[in-house]
């Protein structure tokens, strides 16, 4: 009888469902320019008082585009380029534009091209996978940071939801409550009755519906 349990508990483990990984990369040494604070914005290099008011009174920004944007008639392009080694937009990979990609600190013609070869990405683990064949692991771990996939609102468990900025456990609850979700629309809905129109849009970038 022991026997048989054993062998069952052993099937058990094979057949429960892996956790979905994480689809926000971890951030190390950067802060998103979307939730930081006001003294992570100040610590910046470049930014001046004048130019984290203007960023606080702004955002969401909803693109890194958008956020350079902003920055460019006050900061010269090698200003926002030490910038981005601190504070960013994180980029949606199966989205960003060829230009957005070249924003990044360690962003060249090569990683365009790499970032678009395996596109439509499922996750941030095959991110990683494939971006290991190029270079070390702290250095996919320092990319990482820069760029999500969306969750499947329907499946994505609580740590990948918890990985996109800013969301707590309040709206980790919203967001599983109203499964199965059937259409953004459904969506905009729902999570617009507990947040503004920019927060929402902001939400939206990370989530879909597959």
């Amino acid at each position: 009888m022991a026997r048989r349990l054993s062998a069952l508990a052993v099937l058990a483990t094979l057949v429960i469902p892996a956790v979905a990984p994480a689809q926000v990369g971890k951030a190390l040494d950067i802060v998103n320019a979307n939730v930081a604070t006001e003294a992570e914005l100040a610590a910046v290099p470049g930014f001046t008082a004048d130019i984290v008011q203007g960023v606080l009174a702004k955002r969401p920004f909803l693109r890194q585009a958008d956020f350079d944007a902003f920055l460019a008639p006050t900061m010269s392009p090698e200003q926002r380029k030490a910038a981005y080694g601190k504070v960013f937009v994180q980029l949606n990979l199966n989205e960003t534009t060829r230009e957005e990609i070249l924003m990044l600190p360690m962003g060249t013609s090569r990683w365009v091209r790499e970032f678009f070869e395996y596109r439509p990405y499922k996750g941030l683990a095959q991110f990683h996978k494939e971006m290991s064949k190029y270079v070390d692991e702290d250095k996919v771990d320092a990319m990482e940071q820069y760029v999500f996939v969306p969750i499947d609102l329907n499946t994505a468990s609580d740590d990948a939801i918890l990985t996109i900025p800013g969301v707590g456990a309040r709206m980790l609850r919203e967001f599983k409550e109203y499964r199965p979700w059937k259409a953004m629309a459904q969506f905009d809905k729902e999570i617009g009755k507990y947040v503004k129109a920019d927060e929402l849009a902001r939400l939206r970038r990370y989530v879909e519906i597959r």
